[in-house]
């Protein structure tokens, strides 16, 4: 420390100051750390200008990538119109469900694998209820036998009974005839004074008793007596017994049916989605189709309906092909739809209006899309003029 800086600090009563030496060992000069702070300043203002024209320069108006119409990406050539679909059976894949009324049943017998081929009709599945609803049935059955049985005993008994109903007026009537020449003879008589009155009286009364006897066998008989012995009255009433029985029986076996699950129509099992033991949920039993008889189902834009006719040729394609498909259009739809398919490009349209389209293919295509079912392909079919 110099003199002068000893002598300012004797003078101000201060702690030493600290002063920054140059590399070569003198102080800075006051100049240099003007200029410093010149510097520090411009670059300031200048980043600040910077940052103002920056916020005030018009944002360039840079349009959104446009994707091409329809629910596939790729463009197509100007004669080819696209499309997405799927391979089907021609009568859709089924879902396969327990009949309605089987309530909370469980599988019991798994009947088929997937990929089996099952005629109509076949049973697919039979659910644990069955036993109870066989028995149900053999119980009704048993009712049926004892119905036709009793109606049966009252044809015997009504028969009978008509056989001594009509004896009984046959003799009634006989009475009526005795009792009527016993009366008249007594009157007879009771006009010579051979007999008295007291015997008159016995006689008309025997006669009156015996018209009694009669119309009372005429009952007897009516309720017998019939034109048709199925008019009878307790044979109507027996052969109703039946009926209802057999009704019963018609129910019970319509509830065993419950416990079955069958073909609807002649195809294959695709996938089984429930195994024994598991009661069948919203997916059902098994997905179901018949794959001997496959067809394409495609979506194309709206705009493209009037471009392709019945019967133009169309090639399927995807990549798990081992070569594109061919068919012909069957027919176009007439009703706008909500497309179901989209194109695998996270760009795709995925909220367009499409037009379905039901292909036929060819029969080596259709021995190949077998193989396929629910596939999704892409289609081209050839421009057609229809406008």
């Amino acid at each position: 420390m110099d003199a002068d800086d000893r002598t300012s600090q004797a003078d101000d009563g201060l702690p030493l100051r600290v002063v920054q030496r140059a590399p070569n060992g003198t102080a800075p000069s006051r100049q240099t750390r003007r200029g410093r702070g010149i510097a520090f300043g411009l670059t300031a203002l200048s980043l600040t200008l910077i940052v103002v024209i920056w916020l005030n320069h018009p944002t360039p108006d840079i349009a959104a990538p446009r994707l091409a119409s329809g629910n596939a990406v790729s463009q197509a050539s100007p004669g080819i119109v696209l499309g997405l679909g799927k391979l089907l059976p021609r009568g859709r894949i089924l879902t396969i469900a327990p009949p309605f009324g089987a309530g909370d049943a469980r599988i019991a017998e798994l009947l088929v694998q997937e990929g089996e081929t099952v005629r109509q009709g076949s049973i697919l599945a039979v659910l644990d209820s069955a036993p109870s609803l066989r028995a149900a049935l053999a119980v009704a059955e048993a009712s049926v036998g004892a119905r036709e049985a009793a109606l049966a005993q009252t044809i015997l008994t009504v028969t009978a009974g008509r056989d001594d109903a009509r004896g009984a007026l046959a003799r009634a009537d006989a009475a009526v005839r005795s009792t009527r020449r016993d009366l008249d003879r007594a009157a007879t008589l009771s006009t010579r004074g051979d007999i008295t009155d007291q015997i008159l009286d016995q006689r008309r009364l025997a006669y009156e008793q015996a018209q009694q006897d009669a119309a009372r066998a005429r009952a007897a008989l009516a309720r017998y007596d019939a034109s048709d012995i199925a008019a009878q009255a307790d044979v109507a009433l027996a052969q109703a017994n039946i009926d209802a029985a057999r009704a019963e029986r018609e129910r019970a076996r319509a509830e065993v049916d419950k416990s079955l699950i069958k073909a609807p129509a002649r195809g294959s099992v695709l996938t089984l989605h429930a195994r024994p033991g598991e009661r069948p949920g919203a997916l059902g039993l098994l997905t179901f189709g018949d794959l001997d008889d496959m067809t394409a189902e495609i979506e194309i834009y709206e705009n493209e309906a009037t471009a392709i006719a019945p019967g133009s040729i169309v090639a399927l394609a995807a990549d798990a092909l081992p070569s594109p498909l061919a068919g012909t259009v069957r027919r176009v739809g007439v009703e706008v739809l909500r497309q179901t398919l989209t194109d695998a490009s996270p760009a795709a349209n995925t909220d367009t209006r499409v037009i379905r389209v039901s292909v036929d293919l060819d029969a080596a295509s259709a021995a190949i899309a077998a193989r396929f079912a629910n596939l999704q392909v892409t289609a081209r079919f050839p421009r057609t003029a229809l406008r």
